[in-house]
């Protein structure tokens, strides 16, 4: 459950900063961010990526936590890059489904 919940932080994360840049952003929404939203989602994207660093850390220690952070942060990158090269506007309906499963992992996972 480690993997699934640091693989959607991560997934979000790499979203957030995807869709910082005008060009992902245009191909989303038709209209490139104002500074305002870019730094939001540039600073949400960063948190959330230290997050699930932090989360795999926390639950696999320093031996193992941070190559089972890099092992789900290639794979949501790898979808992230699928969906932007061929359905940029499913990130409306991926975003909240992969923040969802997060939680449910999450929640699912002994502490």
């Amino acid at each position: 459950m480690t993997l699934l919940v640091c693989a959607g932080l991560g997934f979000l994360g790499l979203a957030a900063l995807c869709l910082s840049l005008a060009r992902h952003h245009q191909a989303v929404w038709s209209h490139p961010p104002d500074h305002r939203r870019r730094l939001g989602l540039r600073g949400a994207g960063w948190a959330l990526v230290a997050l699930s660093l932090a989360v795999a850390i926390h639950r696999d220690g320093w031996a193992f936590g941070p190559v089972d952070w890099l092992g789900a942060l290639t794979g949501a990158g790898l979808l992230l890059i699928v969906v932007q090269s061929y359905r940029p506007r499913a990130l409306l309906w991926l975003a909240p489904l992969a923040a969802l499963l997060t939680v449910v992992a999450a929640l699912g996972v002994p502490g």
